[in-house]
């Protein structure tokens, strides 16, 4: 669910299986991605993820590092990543968003090879576009707190003004 000059365009680390199903993102129960970009002030109202075409009006989208479809990330084998970072780099240079996040800081070291990256803004951009690594938001990730997502989240979308 991509579009051009959208002000952020998320990217998960693949589909879980739910999704694959039904062909929404961040459908799997449990997931907090939804709950988080609400909090945070990126949608007005709690989406679900049925609902995610309302994110283009929000000048969002949401894309995948890897299009396989897993029931856990760690599944991926770190070619996958590395492939699926160059096809995010050409879709991002292609579609010219203000700002790439990914969710998911292991994803984001396994795709475009930043060993030592961290939550938050990135020194380099990818296609074009500014690069804020955010937290996983899938139940698994118990580090963080749906509170301390939302601030994370709530960073980057004042940096879109």
């Amino acid at each position: 669910m991509v579009a051009g000059g959208l002000r952020v365009l998320f990217c998960g680390i693949n589909p879980s299986l739910m999704t694959a199903v039904t062909g929404h993102h961040f459908a799997r129960p449990g997931n907090r991605f939804w709950p988080v970009l609400h909090l945070s002030g990126f949608t007005p109202r709690l989406l679900r993820p049925d609902e995610q075409r309302e994110l283009l009006s929000y000048g969002l989208g949401i894309t995948n590092v890897v299009a396989r479809a897993t029931a856990r990330a760690d599944e991926l084998s770190p070619e996958e990543y590395v492939a699926g970072g160059r096809l995010l780099e050409e879709k991002v240079a292609r579609l010219r968003p203000e700002w790439l996040a990914v969710v998911g800081i292991t994803a984001y070291r396994a795709a475009f090879g930043e060993r030592s990256a961290r939550i938050g803004p990135q020194q380099r951009t990818v296609g074009g576009s500014g690069v804020w690594v955010l937290p996983n938001p899938s139940g698994l990730n118990a580090r963080w707190t749906v509170e301390a997502m939302a601030e994370e989240y709530g960073r980057l979308r004042s940096a879109t003004g």
